[in-house]
């Protein structure tokens, strides 16, 4: 699920706990969570609701100003309305991890990750000269980074996922920096 940053901004102010889709199969399930700006949003319950059940409180709580806007973002879609309860279950785990430079058997590890990725991919060997090639353009927009990799930018985009998802790697407004274990991580292997 995308949630909008005015969304974020009232979860963590306590001002919202629902969110409202529409959809043809639901994008959430009870018990799920996922990683947001704000932090990890967890899924408490999804059930299925009529826009009767809908009230002026709901929409409250799902960040809207009224009922009648959030049914108007509503009838933008087709298919089963969802009602998700959501709340902060805590900070993106990334944001410690990226923060702390890897012990010998963690850098170990990440080694044998970068290796896997490597030894993966369709177009060769590219964790370490991705590494660099951010260390060396930080804030460098995504499409020019891609670009000097000879890559399209979508699939370049999922590559440094990859590396971010390991806390190598943080996004920026524009672009992309190593975070501080990135940098040991590319000073010790690199």
């Amino acid at each position: 699920m995308l949630f909008p940053q005015r969304f974020l901004d009232a979860l963590v102010h306590g001002e919202a706990d629902l969110a409202f889709r529409r959809r043809t199969k639901p994008a959430a399930r009870t018990g799920g969570s996922q990683r947001t700006a704000a932090g990890v949003v967890e899924f408490v319950a999804v059930e299925v609701v009529a826009l009767t059940e809908i009230s002026a409180e709901a929409a409250r709580r799902a960040g809207y100003s009224s009922r009648a806007s959030l049914l108007a973002e509503l009838e933008r879609r087709s298919g089963e309305i969802y009602r998700v309860q959501v709340r902060l279950a805590g900070a993106d785990p990334r944001v410690a991890l990226r923060e702390r430079a890897p012990i010998p058997a963690e850098l170990t590890e990440i080694r044998a990750r970068l290796d896997r990725f490597d030894s993966a991919s369709t177009h060769g060997a590219w964790t370490l000269a991705v590494l660099r090639l951010i260390a060396e353009n930080p804030g460098e927009p995504a499409a020019c980074l891609a670009e000097l990799r000879g890559r399209e930018t979508r699939l370049f985009k999922v590559d440094v996922r990859k590396l971010k998802e390991l806390g190598l790697t943080e996004s920026l407004a524009v672009g992309y920096r190593l975070s501080a274990r990135g940098e040991a991580v590319l000073a010790a292997l690199g």
